[in-house]
């Protein structure tokens, strides 16, 4: 590891901008947007599993709240969410008496449940979608061999779902990534926030934000490789038959 700290310290050494001290910088904010973009999508995941098959209920009660939940953060800025939920949490009566507190008062928990409940209400509305998709044949096959809700959907409904809903959920991971971008507005230091920090620093906004920018894209080709690579495996059978 030294070995490594000497060489780069070597090969920066002409550069006054992109030094170790920045560049920890930018591995600082690196972590950071990993970790809360990674924590929100599968909490997120968590929740949309049975939102999404409460929200394709024939109970109203039980299908209205869920629409409403979806339409809400669906239709509002994520940005918006973001100030409400950092802002807000501090006018709860009694917050800042509980354990709670321990949590929101850094600006990191807040933006957790933000984007939390932000790809949950996307990831319902995606999931409903290749829910309501099934194909009638797998249902009337499921009832026939005797199969009892529950466990038709999760033997046959939701791994089909799942599969349809992938290359869809893909564009959502990749949505979530490019949204953590506005994490530094409630001082997170992310991969933006570090890249205003190299920017008010050495006055040099070109430099700072197209090395982000050059992260972002990487991270983004990334993930695009892991969606193709499930999506070739996981939707295999519906390549038409060579020859």
């Amino acid at each position: 590891m030294e070995a490594l700290l000497t060489w780069l310290e070597t090969q920066l050494a002409d550069n006054s901008i992109f030094t170790l001290d920045t560049l920890s910088y930018y591995g600082q904010g690196l972590t950071t947007t990993v970790q809360l973009v990674f924590l929100s999508l599968i909490i997120g995941l968590i929740f949309a599993v049975p939102l999404s098959i409460g929200r394709g209920s024939k109970r109203r009660w039980i299908k209205m709240p869920i629409f409403f939940f979806t339409y809400v953060f669906r239709g509002t800025p994520l940005l918006v969410q973001l100030y409400l939920i950092y802002y807000g949490v501090v006018f709860v009566e009694g917050i800042q008496d509980t354990w709670l507190w321990v949590l929101l008062e850094k600006p990191f928990f807040p933006a957790l449940v933000a984007f939390t409940l932000n790809t949950a209400a996307y990831t319902t509305e995606i999931f409903h979608g290749a829910i309501k998709a099934t194909g009638r044949g797998e249902i009337e096959a499921a009832r026939a061999y005797g199969m009892r809700y529950s466990l038709m959907m999760r033997r046959i409904v939701l791994p089909s779902a799942f599969r349809r809903a992938l290359p869809a959920y893909g564009n959502e991971v990749i949505f979530m990534l490019h949204a953590s971008a506005i994490a530094s507005v409630v001082t997170i230091m992310d991969l933006t926030g570090a890249a205003r920090f190299v920017y008010a620093r050495f006055y040099a906004p070109f430099d700072a934000f197209l090395f982000v920018a050059g992260i972002y894209l990487c991270l983004t080709f990334a993930i695009l490789f892991l969606f193709r690579y499930l999506e070739k495996r996981l939707l295999a059978h519906l390549k038409p038959a060579s020859g």
